[in-house]
């Protein structure tokens, strides 16, 4: 991306990074790619409580400086996740067709969530190894277009839901069409994770709330009270429904539930942590090119900033971010603690080389700073704050992170570095 870009009332469809930008001001805005020019800040203190004393014992950090930080991002950044008060019901869906990997079994599994007349369907596509007898570790993670991009599988639920534009990605008018089956499968290579020994679950963002600024009228919205949706955001949406996955999955015979890893692309990364920072059942989380709002430093003010992504995408955080937009200085927390949230478990970030947008250096210092959390708990840290090398992942107790070449995506490279963090770990 250019370092100028001439921002109309347009919108600007960056159809291979899978997210849509709403360009909503007239004249230049110029985006910072220059490391000199990044501003002189100071981070918010990790271990340091809101009444100023030391954290400096896993007993301070579990019962004083966490709950802390968990009730600033939601006031500052994320919003509350919607409450858990609907019934729910599940309804299993065995899949067979000659579309599916040789080596895996599949299945839908419908949650329905109601309250009154009004119900919400969140469809979970399951991949598990056609051979074991046990228990199997899974990821799990969202996507952008619907099920039916994982796999050209046929039996696999086409969407009904909203699907950003794009015609390379069989979709018309925000509807999936057939042309979608497997256009994504690159993103999800099914056969290799079920050869590791693993299962894969992937979610419809959508299901959940469309991934458009509507007032949060339609998702789970629809069935929640006023209140209580003028104190969420589409992430914290995204987020919630991921436990809900996750509490069908305590429920599975098949599925090792103590070993779930949720996993997420961009946007979805900035959901996946936070659904790690509000839900330690997961036991290891994992962002991919995450950036603002994400894993990146928001006070570095790299590529992009707290001020666009809240322009482009209002809808993502709660209406207090938007009080920082080119002010991020005042923000009284940055996103080395959201990643700290997650210590003793393991955390893995991951970032691009040519993905200046989402700020790779600011990626790596995130988890570099959220390395004083960690050693509280003996869990590792990282000793350089310079970052490694590219195509070099480094590893140092719970956490890991690495920056391959390329551009905004993920790849094979990054679930093999992923899977191989899940094998120290679980194995």
């Amino acid at each position: 991306m250019a370092s100028y870009l001439r921002t109309y009332s347009i919108k600007a469809i960056l159809a291979g990074f899978g997210f849509i930008l709403f360009f909503s001001t007239e004249g230049y805005s110029q985006f910072n790619y220059d490391e000199e020019k990044v501003p002189e800040f100071a981070l918010p203190k990790l271990l340091t409580s809101e009444r100023g004393h030391a954290v400096n014992s896993v007993d301070n950090w579990v019962n004083i400086r966490r709950p802390e930080l968990v009730s600033l991002f939601e006031e500052h950044i994320y919003g509350k996740t919607p409450p858990t008060n609907f019934k729910v019901g599940y309804k299993v869906r065995n899949l067979e067709s000659d579309g599916l990997p040789s080596n895996a079994t599949a299945k839908e599994v419908i949650v329905t969530f109601s309250k009154g007349r009004d119900k919400l369907e969140m469809n979970i596509l399951i991949f598990l190894p056609k051979k074991s007898n046990k228990p199997t570790p899974l990821f799990v993670g969202l996507n952008f277009h619907g099920n039916q991009v994982v796999s050209q599988d046929k039996s696999i639920t086409l969407t009904k839901n909203y699907v950003i534009n794009s015609g390379k990605l069989g979709v018309k008018d925000n509807k999936a069409e057939e042309s979608s089956r497997g256009i994504r499968s690159e993103r999800w290579p099914v056969e290799d994770i079920i050869k590791r020994g693993y299962g894969l679950a992937t979610i419809h963002c959508g299901d959940l709330d469309p991934d458009f600024d509507d007032d949060f009228k339609n998702g789970i919205h629809r069935l929640m009270d006023k209140s209580a949706i003028k104190k969420t955001s589409t992430i914290a949406t995204w987020a919630w429904g991921l436990s809900r996955a996750l509490d069908y999955f305590e429920k599975d015979v098949q599925i090792d539930h103590t070993k779930v890893t949720v996993v997420g692309h961009s946007r979805l990364g900035k959901a996946a942590l936070w659904a790690g920072a509000t839900d330690q059942r997961f036991a290891i989380v994992i962002s991919n090119d995450s950036g603002c709002g994400g894993a990146t430093l928001s006070k570095r003010q790299f590529g992009e900033t707290v001020a666009r992504i809240n322009t482009s995408f209002p809808h993502w955080f709660n209406s207090k971010f938007k009080e920082y937009n080119n002010n991020e200085a005042a923000l009284p927390i940055d996103q080395h603690m959201l990643i700290a949230l997650m210590a003793p478990r393991p955390v893995y970030v991951a970032s691009a080389q040519d993905d200046k947008w989402a700020d790779p250096r600011g990626e790596y210092l995130s988890i570099y700073h959220s390395g004083k959390a960690y050693s509280l708990f003996n869990a590792g840290s990282f000793e350089s704050i310079n970052s490694p090398e590219v195509n070099t992942p480094r590893i140092n107790g719970k956490l890991g992170y690495h920056m391959r070449t390329g551009v905004h995506d993920i790849t094979k490279y990054d679930w093999e570095r992923f899977m191989d963090f899940a094998d120290i770990h679980f194995k």
